[in-house]
């Protein structure tokens, strides 16, 4: 029988031997851990890590107990897996690559160009008119807010414009059958930085069956960048805002002038958006 005594006192010298490096060494794994699980939560990939951890597990039993053959095809399953998972789940590890970018090396980089208070609240309001201008007459829309990750690729497959932010500007743009009418508006720096632009549509399986193209280009667009997507739908005129693969639907006019300024100002904790939904 185990000496409770003996245990307690293996324990004892066990802390003892910690040392300062120990701990940092073990609260900087634990916090890599406990981010990469808050980044990949209620994604594809938080699915695929549950099964990798299945197969390690039945990896290292099948070795315990001598089951050769199945060790073999585990362990070769693994080995195939590893570079699947790479090519499979790109997106998901460039938006990755590029959460670490905004977060942990920021301070390399030049912010963005100062906004006054004044015209940053002048812009908000300029959007919010022309999205519930548009969602009155049932025109759809798409405008895209540039955060932190620069999306000059999408820009590029645009018109430039590079105008500032107006109300009749943003409803005459999404007016059926004009040149730029079809495609996105992309909003960087305070300005109309582009308009018809394309972007990648989103293969997520969660979204509702009536989400139309619109919405899941909304939705693709914010899975590989900070952006934040605001779409107006052309059937029932709903207006919604999509952030980081997820889309809220049916924001009223009271609401979204309150949550565009929270989000969008500079040097906003963009937590704030996800904790607890946008309307926190």
């Amino acid at each position: 029988m185990l000496d409770i005594n003996s245990f307690f006192s293996g324990f004892l010298d066990i802390i003892n031997k910690v040392t300062v490096n120990d701990i940092i060494d073990i609260s900087i794994v634990a916090y890599i851990f406990y981010k990469i699980f808050m980044f990949i939560k209620d994604t594809r990939a938080e699915q695929v890590l549950k099964g990798i951890i299945f197969l390690l597990v039945a990896t290292q039993l099948s070795e315990t107990f001598k089951l050769h053959t199945l060790h073999w095809l585990l362990v070769n399953a693994l080995e195939i897996g590893f570079l699947a998972a790479i090519i499979i789940f790109q997106p998901e590890l460039r938006a990755g690559l590029e959460h670490i970018g905004r977060t942990r090396f920021k301070f390399f980089l030049k912010g963005s160009p100062n906004t006054s208070e004044e015209t940053f609240n002048k812009m908000i309001e300029e959007i919010v008119e022309a999205l519930y201008s548009l969602s009155r007459q049932k025109i759809g829309a798409l405008i895209i807010m540039e955060r932190e990750t620069k999306i000059g690729d999408i820009i590029n497959t645009g018109t430039i414009i590079d105008a500032e932010v107006s109300r009749q500007l943003l409803i005459n743009i999404f007016i059926p059958n004009t040149p730029l009418h079809d495609g996105a508006v992309v909003i960087r720096d305070s300005k109309v930085k582009a308009a018809a632009c394309f972007l990648p549509l989103t293969e997520s399986k969660d979204l509702s069956k009536d989400l139309g193209t619109r919405h899941r280009a909304a939705v693709g667009v914010s899975e590989v960048s900070d952006c934040i997507s605001l779409i107006v739908s052309e059937e029932t005129g709903d207006v919604s805002i999509a952030k980081a693969g997820k889309i809220y639907r049916n924001i009223p006019k009271e609401r979204m002038e309150s949550i565009l300024k929270k989000n969008l100002k500079p040097k906003v904790d963009e937590k704030s958006f996800l904790k607890g939904g946008i309307f926190k």
